[in-house]
Formats: C-alpha cells, structure tokens, sequence
C-alpha cells in the first residue's frame, strides 16, 4: 500500500474519474472500487474521502441521491453536467503531471 503522503494529492482526480462514468456511486463502494482496480495498493479512508465527496457536492461538482434501505439511508453521488468539465481539467492535468514525473523517475523512456 503506498503511503498516505504520496497518495493525498491523487485522491480528488481517483474519485472523479471513477465517477465520470456516468454511474452514481456511494462512499464505501467508491473506496472498495478503487482498492480493488489497485489490487489494495490505494486505500482511501472514510476520513479522507468524505470531505473530499463534500466539497466537491458544494462546489457542484457532484450532486447527491438519498436511497433508503430499510432504515438506513445510502447517499450517492453523480457528476453535474458542468462537472464533467472539472473531471476533464484534472484528468488532463493527472496525465500531464505523470508525464513531468517520467521525465525524474525514467528519463530513458521518454527519449525518441
């Protein structure tokens, strides 16, 4: 699992690009999802994504759905139309800063 340092600054883009898929999705299976697609190497805690999830509701970047299950209520999250905007800003901007990170980490590979 990579540490909660490196991860910190990803944890936005992650969430965004699982949910521009167009499906809605609650906290837990949004943190499942990711820790299965990272075979567990990125684990994102209820503490670090549901301010995330929040602020992006408040931003209007997400809008939310209440379902009730018996007595519990599940809150899902959708991307607004003009949050599809945001997520392909910060996947353009995710891409790039992986780009300028290969040059560091493995500058041969980028070599024509």
């Amino acid at each position: 699992m990579y540490s909660k340092e490196l991860t910190k600054g990803i944890l936005l883009p992650i969430i965004l690009k699982l949910l521009s898929s167009g499906d809605k999705m609650y906290g837990y299976e949004i943190s499942q999802k990711v820790r299965e697609l990272t075979k567990g190497k990125i684990d994102i805690s209820e503490g670090a994504l549901y301010p995330i999830l929040h602020k992006l509701e408040h931003q209007g970047v997400l809008e939310t759905e209440k379902v009730y299950i018996g007595k519990r209520v599940r809150k899902y999250y959708k991307v607004t139309n003009s949050g599809k905007k945001v997520i392909t800003e910060k996947t353009a901007e995710i891409n790039d800063f992986i780009e300028t990170l290969s040059l560091i980490f493995n500058p041969k590979s980028l070599v024509t």
